[in-house]
């Protein structure tokens, strides 16, 4: 997968992917709780990956959290620095973080996983790793399948992963599962899935 591809294909349609989910009320109430329920930590930042308009970021935000959104869609981060003026949101890439080692609480990644191929995801988590604090948390987002397959996403090509599946990934780059979440499909929105960890 070519990064740049992802964000032109996203940034073709930022007008309407920010009209559809641009506020938090767009997003699960369910995940919101998730979300919150695991990476309000008392201290230190929490980077919001791949935070699109900024919704969940300002949610974040309102629970109190040292929450920064990073994405690589300009429009994205304009929008997001337009809707909250509070917040703080750069333009980034989760492949190469601005971060120094060991130094963010925790990271969330809500369905901004999506595009990756398996050797893409187990890079993305090893700068995860690279950045989060010991103990660090990390709460992920992503379409439920039976096995890793592609599909055509309305953006451009994503991908289906097993919970399992991404369990062990996760595993293998060095985290521990915490929660794990499962939603069928309601015949609108895709079976969706959404795992906690910490940092080993």
């Amino acid at each position: 997968m070519k990064f740049d591809e992802v964000r032109d294909a996203y940034s073709s349609v930022a007008g309407l992917y920010i009209e559809l989910f641009g506020t938090s009320g767009q997003v699960h109430a369910e995940d919101l709780e998730f979300i919150g329920g695991h990476l309000s930590v008392p201290s230190g930042t929490v980077l919001d990956l791949g935070c699109g308009p900024g919704q969940i970021t300002g949610h974040l935000r309102s629970l109190g959290v040292d929450a920064r959104g990073i994405d690589m869609v300009p429009e994205f981060i304009a929008h997001a620095r337009a809707a909250h003026p509070a917040g703080d949101f750069q333009l980034g890439s989760m492949s190469n973080l601005d971060a120094a080692d060991s130094s963010i609480a925790g990271i969330l990644a809500w369905y901004s996983l999506i595009h990756l191929t398996p050797p893409d995801l187990d890079s993305v988590l090893a700068e995860f790793r690279r950045v989060l604090i010991p103990d660090g948390k990390l709460v992920v987002g992503f379409f439920d399948g039976d096995a890793f397959s592609a599909f055509d996403h309305k953006v451009i090509t994503a991908y289906r992963w097993s919970v399992d599946g991404f369990a062990e990934r996760l595993a293998q780059a060095g985290f521990t599962e915490v929660e794990r979440r499962r939603r069928p499909t309601d015949g609108t929105h895709r079976p969706h899935a959404a795992l906690a960890a910490q940092l080993r």
